[in-house]
């Protein structure tokens, strides 16, 4: 019994043939997006740094860059092509795999349908993106109209300090992610490029779910669902979904970047980021 137990201590000592991360062969680099906010960029050189540097461990030539955080949709999409285009210039590269976060999804698509920079891009993957809108918009437009200048000026002074290459608009912003205009005018002048896959993934936690929510979202996850159903505290699944389907995360919106994770969590992070290359991987891109 004794030598058995030994057995099993000593298991976990084992050495693997290869211990490093897997090698991902894609086809072609990253290009990440971020959504709307800056906060994330107090605490991390980017919003998505952190799964950005984890994918390079896998091999995968893959960039994060920053953009101004709180813009409408035309001028983020015109500085992610500047970025594009930087990228090509230094490494290179003809084209990428972008992926888009929530409002860097939209931003992407508009740059696809209106910007000329479609011959750059081999795939679009939107992650939380409120194809649809999202009603947590309409919720924070509902603040008296004083109180909302006052956090608009605030939000755009926050974003042109850290952030000073461009004009922040916060409110504006907010404004074109609410349901009426996504749906009603941004998707109708948006179309998808036919030579481009999309593909999109959705997210739920919270109510409806068995999956934890941080408690300080709680109440907008509860107004999102009370409106449109199952989201990850700031967008719904249905409003999510965009192409082809990937599949639904139980990650919350914070927890896609890696941001606000406990240590119990940080696996299905990972395990997202890794499905999310390897969908790319079988289809060759």
């Amino acid at each position: 019994m004794k030598l058995i137990e030994t057995h099993k201590f000593f298991k976990r000592f084992e050495l693997l043939d290869f211990p490093q991360p897997e090698i991902l062969p894609l086809r072609y680099p990253l290009f990440m997006c971020h959504g709307y906010g800056g906060i994330a960029g107090i605490v991390r050189p980017a919003p998505i740094h952190e799964p950005c540097m984890t994918l390079r461990s896998h091999g995968i030539h893959a960039f994060a860059p920053n953009i101004v955080p709180y813009a409408t949709i035309s001028t983020r999409a015109e500085q992610w092509v500047e970025k594009i285009e930087q990228l090509k210039e230094q490494y290179g590269y003809e084209r990428f795999n972008v992926v888009g976060h929530s409002m860097g999804g939209l931003d992407m698509r508009y740059a696809i349908s209106k910007l000329n920079i479609a011959d750059s891009v081999a795939s679009l993957t939107t992650i939380a993106t409120p194809h649809r809108g999202t009603s947590l918009a309409e919720l924070v437009l509902t603040t008296p109209g004083l109180l909302k200048d006052k956090l608009g000026e605030v939000f755009d002074w926050f974003g042109e300090s850290i952030f000073p290459n461009a004009k922040s608009n916060a409110v504006a912003a907010v404004e074109q992610l609410t349901r009426e205009y996504v749906t009603r005018e941004f998707n109708p002048a948006v179309p998808n490029n036919d030579s481009i896959p999309y593909f999109s993934f959705s997210a739920a936690v919270g109510r409806g779910t068995n999956h934890p929510l941080n408690p300080i979202y709680r109440y907008q996850n509860m107004h999102i669902y009370n409106h449109e159903g199952l989201n990850d505290s700031f967008v719904s699944v249905e409003s999510s979904t965009w192409g082809k389907k990937v599949q639904t995360v139980p990650l919350s919106h914070m927890e896609q970047l890696d941001l606000q994770v406990s240590k119990e969590r940080k696996k299905y992070v990972e395990n997202f980021w890794l499905d999310l290359v390897h969908n790319l991987i079988e289809h060759e891109l």
